[in-house]
């Protein structure tokens, strides 16, 4: 595994851009994998390699058939990384673009009178599209609360409120603010036991970068990524949509192919980073393991992807060397519990007495970065419940170190208030 391998950490970090130090600041420690990933190298050449590019995409040229051919390619190593034997996929503004155009065509083709469901849990991305369009369509919203000591929403929390009138779903894969994993096959399975032909709509976003992707294991109709959270660039959203999503009337030029749900050129680039970070998760499965096969190599990758991150934060909560954990500093305040199953890479804290704000820039100024989470319009459905006006969110990906979590750990517990 990972942790094992000294000289795996290398050859991973290296293939990463800015990966101990920044442009602006100098050398730091980068804990704000949750706002946005580190970016592969090679997707930053491959970008400048095709924003060079003057051609569009399949018109009958060498560099158009070229072009078309890398996004069709992409769209191929797409279904093998999210395991995807059927549906499209498709690019556009962003991860919370797509998932409002999904929830939207999802909601304006049911009849009035349905309702969508939905957690409290979620980002409001989907949540606010979701609110939006079911009552511009004359349906009913039914909130499923999650729990606020786990951070969590379960398959049977979405199974108490589920009735057979229930034409569209909305599921949180994980969150970005608790940093927990929801078990979105299960939470499907309860949905479809009492309404099976719902429309499931699932925000990939915040999980996608741990690997371990199935899209045919999930049994949903859509499923959103952003893949500047996944080592590729910012500037687009990728979205699978299922064949029976597909088919329904959605927005689209008059005349054109009843499935395209696309609009404009597409950018060539964009697709073609997405090759490269499948292609870095299937070097990153033959580091870990023999598989031969590319679906394999990837899975492993996830799996791998999944022990090591696990392995950094029970190292920042219960400590490492003879550095106490956050849970043993009595000036520290976890969120979503010590020991739970279903983090995913993220812990986010309270330094009682500080205001969130000032202990992100204390750590900042010792070039450790982290991010303040405020009980605002993004975060405010997790925070406001457990009483917080904000917190610090510390998120890491599978290139951060061991050593990187101490020498926050040290940091932390010289936070003190001001007097």
């Amino acid at each position: 595994m990972i942790q094992d391998n000294p000289s795996l950490i290398s050859a991973i970090r290296d293939r990463f851009a800015h990966v101990d130090n920044c442009p602006f600041q100098g050398e730091r420690i980068f804990f704000e994998n949750a706002g946005g990933a580190l970016t592969l190298k090679k997707v930053v050449e491959t970008s400048a390699f095709y924003a060079a590019m003057p051609d569009n995409p399949g018109r009958i040229n060498p560099a158009g058939q070229g072009t078309q051919n890398v996004i069709n390619k992409a769209k191929d190593d797409l279904a093998v990384f999210m395991n995807a034997t059927s549906g499209q996929f498709f690019a556009g503004e962003s991860g919370t673009e797509l998932l409002f155009r999904m929830i939207r065509t999802a909601c304006v083709n049911t009849p009035k009178g349905a309702k969508v469901i939905g957690s409290s849990i979620e980002h409001p991305a989907s949540r606010s599209a979701a609110r939006r369009w079911a009552e511009i369509a004359g349906l009913d919203y039914v909130n499923v609360p999650h729990n606020d000591k786990t951070g969590l929403v379960t398959a049977d929390d979405y199974a108490a409120l589920m009735t057979p009138d229930v034409a569209v779903a909305t599921i949180l894969h994980a969150s970005p603010v608790t940093g927990m994993g929801m078990d979105v096959a299960a939470i499907s399975k309860a949905i479809r036991a009492v309404s099976p032909d719902c429309l499931i709509i699932v925000d990939g976003i915040q999980h996608a970068a741990h690997g371990q992707l199935d899209l045919d294991a999930y049994n949903v109709d859509g499923y959103a990524i952003s893949p500047y959270k996944v080592f590729s660039r910012h500037g687009y959203g990728i979205a699978w949509i299922s064949d029976r999503l597909t088919a329904l009337p959605h927005d689209m030029l008059i005349d054109a192919p009843a499935t395209g749900w696309e609009f404009g050129t597409r950018d060539a680039g964009a697709f073609a980073t997405v090759s490269d970070v499948v292609d870095y998760f299937d070097w990153l499965g033959g580091e870990v393991s023999d598989e031969t096969d590319r679906r394999t190599r990837i899975e492993a990758a996830g799996r791998a992807i999944r022990s090591y991150e696990t392995h950094l934060t029970n190292a920042m909560i219960n400590g490492t060397g003879n550095l106490a954990g956050l849970k043993d500093m009595e000036h520290v305040q976890i969120l979503a519990g010590e020991d739970n199953p279903a983090r995913e890479g993220l812990v986010s804290i309270v330094v009682k007495g500080m205001e969130s704000t000032d202990v992100v820039e204390a750590l900042n100024q010792q070039g450790i970065r982290t991010h303040t989470r405020k009980a605002d319009h993004y975060s405010g459905n997790v925070l406001t419940p457990l009483g917080l006006p904000d917190c610090i969110r510390i998120s890491i990906c599978h290139y951060n170190t061991e050593g990187e979590v101490a020498k926050m750990l040290a940091a932390v517990r010289e936070l003190r208030p001001q007097t």
